[in-house]
C-alpha cells in the first residue's frame, strides 16, 4: 500500500459520497413532489384530521353577551369506534380512518320558567362527508338540507326542571387524527367517551387528556375518558398509528451510505493491507459502484413494491455484484469476510433506518466494535514494513 493509492481511494469515497448525496436529493424532491399533489387528493377523497366539538347549549337571555346563556349537558355519553385503513400513494403511506360517532346527551332546563332551549351541533370538518347521519332532538329527528360548514341548530321548549334527549350519530372518514374538544367550555360534568380501536398502538396527541380506563383486545383498545365534575378539561385524542414511509426512509439510507462505505473501505483495506491482498484503487472502484447499487435500486423499487421486499431484494443484489466480483479478483477467503463486512456496515446499518431512535445507537455501536476487532487483528502488524514501497503484496 503507497500514499498514492491511499489518496486515491479516498478520493474514490469522496466521489461515491457525492454519488448519494444526488441520489438522496433526488429521493427527497420525489418525496416532497408526491406529498404536495397526493396529500390533495387523499384530503379529497379521505377528509382532513377531525375533531368532534362538545354540542352547544344555550337560551336568550337579553341581558347576557350576545343575549344566549350557555348551558351544559346534564349527561352525555360518546361512544367511538376507529377503524384504522392506511392508504399508500407513491413513496408515502397516509394514515387514513373510518369512524363511527354516536353521541347522546341529556339536557335540561335550569331556570324556573319555561325555555326554549337550542342545541347546536358542529361538524368535525366542512369538507368531509358523513353517512348513517342522524340528529334527534326531543324525539324529533332534524329535517331538510344542512350544510356542513354550518352545522345543525334545533330548539325544543321545556317547562322548569324538564329535560329531553339529543341523540347524534354518523359515519365518516379522516387523516392523521381524530378528536374530540370541549371549546370555550371550562367544568364538564357526567361526561363519558368511549373509545374502540382496532388498532394496538395508541398514541395521543400533545395537549390532549389520558384516558381514565383502558383495556386490551384482540384486535386492539377499549378506552375511556369520564369526567364526573372536571374544570379545564382537556380534549380527547387519537393519533393514528405511524407508518414506516418508503420515500423518507430511502433518503435517510442514502444520505448515510457514505458513512457505511467509509466503515466498509476501512475494513477492506486494514484486512488487505494485514493478509498481503492487493486491491488497486479501480478495485476500490468497482466495489463502491458495487455498494451504490443497493441504494440505486432500492430508491426505484419502493414505489412499486413492499418496502421490506425492495429493501432485501436490493441489498441481495449488492452483496451478489460484491463479493462476486472479489471472489474473482482475490479469491473465497477474502470475498467471504469483505461479504459479512458488507452485511455489517451496508446492510444492518442500512436496516436501523426503519426503527425510530436505533440508528445512531446502531452507528456507534458498530464503530465500537469494528475499532475493537480491528485493534485486536492488527496489535502485532509492523505498519512500517506494510506501507514500505518495496513491499510487493500477493493474492491470497
Amino acid at each position: 500500500m503507497t500514499i498514492k493509492r491511499l489518496i486515491a481511494i479516498i478520493l474514490i469515497l469522496i466521489c461515491s459520497a457525492v454519488a448519494w448525496f444526488v441520489l438522496g436529493a433526488s429521493l427527497a424532491f420525489r418525496t416532497a413532489t408526491s406529498t404536495e399533489s397526493l396529500s390533495r387528493c387523499v384530503g379529497d377523497a379521505w377528509g382532513p384530521a377531525m375533531t368532534q366539538t362538545h354540542p352547544s347549549v344555550y337560551y336568550n337571555a337579553p341581558g347576557q353577551p350576545n343575549g344566549r346563556h350557555f348551558i351544559q349537558p346534564l349527561k352525555s355519553d360518546v361512544a367511538v369506534k376507529v377503524s384504522y385503513e392506511p392508504k399508500k400513494k407513491g413513496l408515502l403511506w397516509y394514515r387514513t380512518y373510518l369512524v363511527d360517532f354516536r353521541g347522546n346527551y341529556i339536557i335540561e332546563n335550569p331556570t324556573p320558567i319555561t325555555q326554549t332551549i337550542y342545541v347546536r351541533f358542529a361538524f368535525p370538518a366542512n369538507d368531509a362527508s358523513y353517512t348513517d347521519f342522524s340528529f334527534v332532538l326531543n324525539k324529533q329527528p332534524s329535517t331538510g338540507d344542512r350544510k356542513t360548514s354550518e352545522g345543525i341548530t334545533e330548539a325544543a321548549t321545556l317547562a322548569p326542571g324538564e329535560s329531553t334527549t339529543l341523540q347524534v350519530g354518523y359515519k365518516t372518514r379522516g387523516t392523521d387524527r381524530w378528536g374530540y374538544a370541549f371549546g370555550d367550555t371550562t367544568r364538564i360534568r357526567n361526561f363519558q367517551l368511549q373509545m374502540t380501536t382496532d388498532f394496538s398502538e395508541i398514541d395521543f396527541p400533545v395537549g390532549t387528556g389520558s384516558p381514565t380506563e383502558r383495556h386490551a383486545q384482540a384486535n386492539g383498545w377499549q378506552l375511556t375518558w369520564a369526567y364526573p365534575d372536571v374544570i379545564g378539561a382537556q380534549p380527547i385524542g387519537m393519533d393514528m398509528p405511524k407508518v414506516l414511509n418508503p420515500g423518507p426512509v430511502a433518503t435517510r439510507i442514502s444520505f448515510f451510505a457514505p458513512v457505511s462505505l467509509l466503515f466498509f473501505f476501512t475494513v477492506l483495506l486494514l484486512v488487505a493491507t494485514v493478509r498481503g491482498v492487493n486491491l488497486h484503487p479501480m478495485n476500490y472502484f468497482f466495489l463502491a459502484a458495487g455498494c451504490f447499487a443497493f441504494q440505486l435500486l432500492f430508491a426505484y423499487l419502493v414505489d412499486l413494491i413492499p418496502l421490506h421486499i425492495a429493501f432485501f431484494l436490493s441489498a441481495f443484489v449488492s452483496l451478489a455484484l460484491v463479493s462476486g466480483y472479489l471472489w474473482l479478483a482475490t479469491g473465497k477467503v477474502f470475498a467471504r469476510i469483505a461479504a459479512a463486512a458488507q452485511f455489517a456496515y451496508m446492510v444492518l446499518f442500512s436496516y436501523s433506518f426503519f426503527f425510530d431512535g436505533l440508528t445512531g445507537l446502531t452507528i456507534t455501536v458498530g464503530a465500537i466494535v469494528t475499532l475493537a476487532l480491528l485493534m485486536i487483528t492488527t496489535a502485532t502488524v509492523d505498519w512500517s514494513a506494510k506501507f514500505s514501497p518495496s513491499l510487493i503484496p500477493h493474492r491470497s
